[in-house]
């Protein structure tokens, strides 16, 4: 007799495959519905990446600090990847700033829980990474992206392609840490540019570099200027 589900019974297997498809779909429209409902409550956001390896006593800690406290100063909240290093710095200035301090945490079997500086009622926990991808910049009125690993970059390509495509609406993406990405970005140049021709000169100008907290908030500040008003965020 076939044992159930395996190459023995391929008919089986392929059956047992598609249902378990089908039932992830409606996982997947779960996911995304409780998502849109709960971020729909919290208003304007800047969204913050980078390393979850960043230790306290670094100065890129210390940055994101100053930088998640600057922005709740400007009326947004702070919205991170929940875990440890940037996240947890990001979401401390944002906390102790007094704003929206939101975790987009991930199911990970090798992962702790979320930092405690995320508000109880903004901890999302998230089973599939495509979905909190979308949350990070659906959300987002700016993406400030500070030295990282993997991460950070998928993070980063992904936002700058569906800008680059205008495929999403229009919004600042900022890098912090001159001495990280001004080798990535002269390669980009050197390299993609004018060396293959696979990007435009333009896209150059899709990613800022700065050290200065003061900086960021003014490039946000800046790219809004034309709104009559500027998205604030309801902090209470």
């Amino acid at each position: 007799m076939a044992k159930k589900g395996t190459k023995e019974n391929p008919s089986l297997q392929w059956a047992e495959m598609k249902a378990e498809n089908s039932w992830t779909m409606f996982k997947v429209i779960a996911e995304f519905v409780d998502g849109y409902e709960r971020m729909n409550k919290i208003g304007p956001c800047v969204s913050i990446f980078g390393s979850a390896r960043t230790k306290p006593e670094h100065k890129h800690y210390q940055m994101a600090v100053d930088i998640a406290k600057h922005c709740v100063l400007e009326g947004y909240g702070v919205i991170t990847g929940g875990g440890p290093g940037i996240m947890e710095a990001a979401n401390k200035g944002a906390a102790e700033a007094g704003g929206a301090s939101v975790g987009l945490n991930i199911e990970l079997p090798f992962e702790q829980g979320h930092n405690p500086y995320i508000d109880g009622d903004k901890v999302f926990n998230f089973k599939y990474f495509f979905i909190r991808k979308v949350m990070f910049v659906k959300y987002a009125q700016a993406l400030v992206v500070l030295p990282g690993g993997f991460g950070t970059m998928d993070e980063l390509f992904e936002v700058l392609t569906l800008k680059q495509t205008n495929k999403m609406a229009p919004i600042p993406i900022i890098l912090v840490g001159s001495e990280f990405w001004t080798g990535l970005k002269a390669w980009i140049k050197d390299v993609m540019l004018d060396e293959f021709h696979n990007i435009s000169a333009a896209d150059l100008d899709l990613m800022p570099i700065t050290d200065d907290p003061n900086e960021v908030v003014q490039i946000i500040n800046d790219f809004y200027a034309h709104e009559a008003l500027k998205p604030k965020l309801d902090l209470g």
